[in-house]
């Protein structure tokens, strides 16, 4: 059974930057391609980012092109996200996901952009 488990938000001014964890376990992790998606306050989820198994391949959400990149540590099962220039529509609960719907994720981690 798959189990994820997302760490690092928190709460962070305009601009700054953060960077988000997920460990994963009971999966094949390093043969999937793993996600990232987020839930603002009263919305539906968005995805966000997509890294392919060795990490070579990796798409993002136009809206956080240049600011978020995603990477993967095959060895430890991790999945990371790390934003920089955080705006106040990036504040959401963020997931990790092996697909890219969300639908398979774990509980999350909040991340608030606030002065």
């Amino acid at each position: 059974q798959v189990q994820l488990v997302e760490s690092g938000g928190g709460l962070v001014q305009p601009g700054g930057s953060l960077k988000i964890s997920c460990e994963v376990s009971g999966f094949s992790f390093s043969s999937n391609w793993m996600y990232w998606v987020r839930q603002a306050p009263g919305k539906g989820l968005e995805w966000v980012s997509t890294i392919s198994p060795g990490g070579g391949t990796k798409y993002l959400l136009p809206s956080v092109k240049g600011r978020f990149t995603i990477s993967r540590d095959n060895g430890r099962q991790k999945l990371f996200l790390e934003m920089n220039n955080l705006k106040s529509e990036d504040t959401a609960v963020y997931y990790c996901s092996t697909d890219r719907s969300g639908r398979d994720r774990g509980k999350g981690t909040l991340v608030t952009v606030s002065s």
